[in-house]
């Protein structure tokens, strides 16, 4: 056991975080700690690593344990280089190199004991800075700061012309050269593009020491941990699995507790009834027996309601006005800030019901392909054409639709000028905010509250194309979850930017990988994404000159963006069937019901030749039935 955390009791005046919180995290094993936002993840985390101090409790770690602690937040500043900084790690190392250099040019000058004794020093640091890995330790640096986006370029960068995300990842690649007994990390994934992540999955699942991770990336957990731990109500609970594993187990538990719950309220409910008409006949006996009964309910341990996963959060999506099948049609699209070119003569459509996924590194230009669409920024050449009755809502990662100095209310309120204060309140209440919370000002809200308003004003505007810019930034697992089953229940459009892969892979019906100035499209999730990203990246860039004109894909490119569209199309022929069968299905049901009721009417009863009648129907529509369900099984197959 290399950490064990037993009874951990903190709040801070009347707030309680944690009421006797225990578990522990074995050697080598890969650990998820999770809870809503506030829960106070990062406080334990800071608890465990000494930075503040629990009300009661004890923590224990492994004898002679190191433990490596990367914050969200970093405040690190000086003249440093990114590189120096990060070489620190390796101080004993270098050390050690240094004392060989010497070494080395001392031997030749001596002879006798004096000679072998150094010799034999020399021989021992030899040996343990190849232990150390002193022959690759620079390739070891230079692979972990490239791996986590840093180009070589950038090396020599002092450490306060950082940005804060880029110091984070600096501090990351710190911690993890290390290579501690003990790694915790607080959101690792923050700051990093898709492909950094990748490569800190690929780098964490070989790590030979323990994990504790806190992360709202989904995905990323997936991947890696083999335990997660809950902050629920105060107190801990462990789960064996990954996060979707955890996710079952935790539906399983709350659907039993719910139970069991109700069980016990109809329990009481009818023992509370049966006392009542006991005591109504007012006998002796009667009423002894209903005192019994009573007694018996006031030893009843009762169950506790189980708190439902963001119950009083309510995120509906509905379209006011449904929009024509071709929704946005992108032609020869190009757009350049000085130098810099981010898409170049680019053409792509997106059809009514598709949920089409915008991926790509930082810095390539999704925000502003979505700030074009949106009428925000205005593109160099092509055009941008949308479909009939197209609405479109839009939803900012930075939140500059929001007024910073207006309230909650106001926002809403004057954004919606024909709604009632009540209908104001019910809706901020539906977004988690009641009472006087409706007047705090959106620049003293968290992001995760302002990413709520933003929700809470898209909900209302029931638009029938949603741009979404980075809609799960700032909100915890919990709330991802209803805004991806509010998407995958929409029945509108929506075209989304996002670096969150649990959600791209859950609610994508398409993705567009913009890489190197062009649109890569892939029909299907992020896990399809993976499947065909090196075939796909090959096809698309691997025919173009390096200095050309990216203005059109390959030929073998083209094939298979027209495989693709034709696929695209066989699906969706496939869902209208379903739906068609599934509307067909219920026809039938209805009217196989409604045969059984005539049937059975008293004024049929003697009418021979109207019970033949309907008795074939009857027959007839089993058998449709029967086969309208072989085609449902047989198309949802």
């Amino acid at each position: 056991m290399i950490l064990d955390c037993q009874n951990i009791c903190k709040s801070f005046g009347i707030n309680e975080l944690f009421k006797d919180v225990s578990f522990h995290i074995e050697e080598n094993e890969k650990t998820a700690l999770i809870g809503v936002n506030g829960c106070g993840k990062t406080t334990l985390l800071k608890i465990i690593v000494g930075e503040i101090p629990a009300d009661s409790g004890n923590i224990v770690v492994s004898n002679g344990a190191n433990i490596s602690y990367l914050a969200q937040n970093q405040d690190i500043f000086g003249e440093m280089t990114i590189y120096d900084y990060v070489l620190e790690t390796k101080s004993h190392i270098l050390d050690m190199e240094t004392q060989m250099r010497e070494l080395e040019q001392r031997m030749p000058l001596l002879g006798g004991d004096e000679l072998e004794k150094e010799m034999n020093r020399y021989s021992n640091l030899t040996h343990r800075f190849e232990l150390e890995n002193g022959y690759a330790y620079r390739s070891e640096v230079t692979g972990i700061l490239k791996g986590l986006g840093f180009l070589e370029e950038d090396f020599t960068r002092p450490i306060n012309t950082l940005s804060g995300g880029q110091k984070t990842r600096v501090a990351l690649g710190k911690a993890l050269l290390v290579k501690p007994e003990l790694l915790i990390l607080d959101e690792p994934t923050n700051h990093l593009d898709m492909n950094s992540i990748s490569w800190l999955e690929n780098y964490l699942l070989n790590y030979s020491g323990a994990i504790l991770i806190v992360s709202h990336d989904r995905y990323f957990l997936d991947k890696i941990v083999t335990r997660v731990i809950e902050i629920e109500n105060h107190t801990a609970m462990t789960f064996k699995g990954n996060y979707s594993e955890f996710a079952e187990k935790k539906a399983l538990i709350r659907k039993t507790k719910y139970n069991a719950y109700i069980k016990q309220q109809a329990e009481i409910k009818h023992q509370e009834e049966v006392i009542t008409k006991l005591k109504s006949f007012n006998r002796e006996k009667s009423i002894k027996r209903a005192e019994s009964r009573e007694k018996m309910l006031e030893k009843i341990e009762l169950i506790d309601k189980p708190q439902e996963l963001n119950a009083n959060m309510n995120l509906t999506l509905t379209p006011s006005v449904e929009s024509g099948n071709d929704v946005l049609t992108v032609t020869g699209l190009s757009k350049s800030f000085d130098s810099n070119r981010l898409i170049n003569d680019q053409s792509f459509e997106i059809h009514k019901g598709e949920r089409v996924a915008l991926i790509g590194n930082n810095g390539t230009g999704k925000t502003t392909l979505l700030k074009i669409i949106n009428g925000l920024e205005s593109a160099d050449s092509g055009e941008i054409k949308l479909g009939s009755r197209v609405q479109i809502g839009y939803y900012d990662q930075e939140h500059q639709v929001l007024n910073m100095d207006k309230t909650i209310f106001d926002e809403i309120s004057d954004t919606y000028p024909d709604m009632t204060e009540t209908q104001i309140r019910n809706i901020c209440a539906a977004f988690l905010f009641t009472g006087d919370d409706v007047f705090n000002k959106i620049k003293t809200l968290s992001g995760g509250e302002r990413g709520r308003v933003s929700l809470a004003k898209l909900m209302l505007s029931k638009a029938n194309f949603l741009l979404l810019d980075e809609p799960t930034n700032h909100l915890d697992m919990y709330s991802r979850e209803i805004l991806e089953d509010a998407l995958v229940g929409y029945t509108g459009t929506v075209f989304f930017v996002s670096h969150d892969r649990y959600f791209i892979n859950k609610t994508a019906t398409r993705i567009l990988e913009l890489k190197d100035e062009i649109l890569i499209p892939y029909i299907g999730n992020y896990d399809y994404y993976i499947e065909k990203r090196d075939e796909l990246t090959k096809a698309y860039l691997g025919g173009a000159k390096k200095d050309a004109p990216s203005d059109k894909a390959p030929s073998s490119a083209s094939l298979d963006w027209k495989a693709q569209k034709e696929e695209q199309a066989r699906l969706r022929k496939r869902e209208n069937d379903i739906k068609k069968t599934e509307e067909k299905i219920s026809e039938l049901e209805d009217r196989i019901n409604e045969i059984n009721e005539l049937i059975n009417l008293p004024e049929n009863s003697g009418d021979h030749v109207k019970l033949m009648e309907l008795s074939d129907e009857l027959q007839q529509s089993e058998k449709a039935l029967e086969e309208l369900y072989e085609k449902w099984e047989e198309l949802s197959s």
